[in-house]
């Protein structure tokens, strides 16, 4: 036996422990890597406010935990003007429940020629085998749902503590970075965080405007409809809808269609229907466009970063798909060596201009050309 034999499989053997102890390791810290990085995100998102409090003589620190104080105080009293207005329209719906469904069997037995009534149903339905079982079921699910409720609220205190020291400490991190690094690469570390900035604010400005244009929407319906509490509605609807990823759409959906359904059970019908049509609309043709614009990337490029952003850390990976997309794209153009088109392929684009000229009406062309001339 070669005498380098035992030695090699010493070391062979050393190296795959480590690799298998290095990915335990990750797989069991990822949901710290998680919040880290939204932690990051949400630092970049604030830094610009924190920035301005800063130039004019604010402590970091102070002007960090001011911007913080005020977000949470928004938030806070937001939620707790929609509980007080959902906790009367609880009230009022379970009051009036029994006309509701009153009015519902009636509807039924006239459309379908039956002959159901409410306290056959209601007996069935006490009565029944799943209501029971169901019954047990969440009796037996309440630690559950306790201990994910704290976990819950252990990663948001662990994100905002993180986006704390990000924002309040961005400049010395940025030179404790840059410190172990050679001056070019110092460079493009300061602009890679620079174009993550710029690109984190122009998303926040698109979902800003998303949930305008959202909110502007909804409001409209539910005054028409007659649904009370349309303006408080519309703000929920526009902020919930825009800026909780997954899951924002459903909840912000359900309050409203729960409300239109006090005043009037076919409204909850339309408004669910409203709420699926304009999800669909803002999805495929509203989103697309407005974060072209603000964030700087395909339409079709933003709509797979959110696919695959979910389909690798979930509703994590889908808040933060479009901005680190963004700021990927633009850190590694500025590598991508361009060449000017020539031959049969400017031709062929020369010629696309044409005819799009030519479908241009002739009113549109006179103006053109008399503002150039201008």
């Amino acid at each position: 036996m070669p005498r380098w034999l035992p030695r090699a499989v010493v070391v062979t053997l050393a190296l795959f422990a480590c690799f298998q102890l290095a990915s335990w390791a990750f797989h069991q810290l990822i949901g710290l890597f998680a919040n880290i990085l939204i932690a990051f995100f949400l630092a970049l998102a604030i830094e610009p406010a924190v920035d301005r409090m800063s130039a004019r003589g604010v402590r970091r620190g102070l002007a960090t935990g001011l911007v913080f104080l005020g977000v949470t105080v928004f938030v806070v009293g937001f939620f707790m003007l929609l509980g007080s207005m959902l906790a009367g329209q609880i009230q009022t719906m379970v009051e009036n429940f029994p006309s509701y469904l009153d009015s519902v069997i009636r509807w039924i037995n006239r459309t379908f020629h039956t002959r159901l009534s409410r306290p056959e149903i209601q007996q069935s339905v006490l009565h029944s085998d799943w209501l029971q079982k169901y019954v047990r079921n969440s009796a037996g699910g309440v630690l559950e749902v306790s201990a994910t409720v704290l976990g819950g609220l252990f990663q948001l205190l662990t994100v905002l503590l993180f986006s704390f020291y990000f924002a309040a400490d961005g400049p010395r991190l940025r030179r404790a970075l840059c410190s172990v690094l050679p001056p070019q690469r110092q460079a493009e570390v300061l602009r890679a965080w620079e174009l993550a900035l710029a690109k984190t604010g122009g998303y926040i400005y698109s979902r800003a405007l998303m949930a305008l244009i959202s909110g502007i929407a909804h409001y409209v319906l539910l005054e028409v409809l007659g649904v009370p509490y349309a303006p408080a509605l519309a703000v929920w609807v526009g902020l919930v809808s825009q800026f909780i990823p997954t899951i924002g759409t459903y909840l912000a959906g359900a309050l409203p269609v729960l409300l239109a359904f006090t005043v009037d059970p076919w409204y909850a019908v339309w408004v669910l229907g409203f709420v699926v049509v304009y999800q669909q609309f803002e999805n495929y043709l509203l989103q697309p466009r407005i974060t072209a614009r603000t964030v700087d990337i395909h339409p079709a490029v933003a709509f797979g970063s959110v696919v695959a952003g979910a389909a690798l850390l979930g509703a994590v990976g889908a808040l933060i798909a479009i901005p680190a997309t963004a700021t990927l794209q633009a850190f590694l153009g500025t590598y991508v060596k361009r060449y000017e088109v020539t031959g049969a392929a400017a031709d062929a684009d020369r010629g696309r201009r044409r005819g799009r000229r030519r479908e241009r009406p002739a009113w549109l062309e006179r103006l053109r050309r008399a503002l150039r001339r201008r």
